[in-house]
């Protein structure tokens, strides 16, 4: 009697699962290394030519704000407060970027599953 349902080779699905299953830890793996990578990473930006330099962290934090003593100026607050906005505005946009590019980097190999 010819057997019926089920997948061809008899057993062959647990297997497949059990390799998914090692690929995805492993994958969960990589990416925890690559976030504590990006975390301890840091990204530096300026404005005004180099009047204010501010550097922030992978967990976008601010770790540094340097300011150039031209930039100071008692009766234009608003522009060095502006000076400043622009640097960390463009530090956490490269923070940004390279958090995207690790997270592509890493799910462009999920074309591989079967699903």
């Amino acid at each position: 009697m010819a057997k019926r349902g089920g997948y061809p080779g008899g057993m062959g699905m647990p297997g497949n699962m059990n390799n998914l299953m090692k690929q995805a830890q492993r994958m969960q793996r990589q990416m925890e290394e690559k976030q504590q990578e990006l975390e301890e990473k840091e990204f530096t930006a300026t404005a005004g030519g180099g009047a204010v330099e501010v550097t922030v962290t992978g967990k976008k934090t601010v770790s540094k704000v340097k300011l150039d003593k031209d930039a100071v100026d008692p009766d234009d607050v608003e522009m060095l407060e502006d000076l400043i906005m622009a640097a960390m505005n463009e530090a956490l946009g490269k923070a940004e970027e390279a958090s995207s590019a690790m997270m592509s980097g890493m799910t462009g190999g999920l074309g591989g599953f079967p699903f």
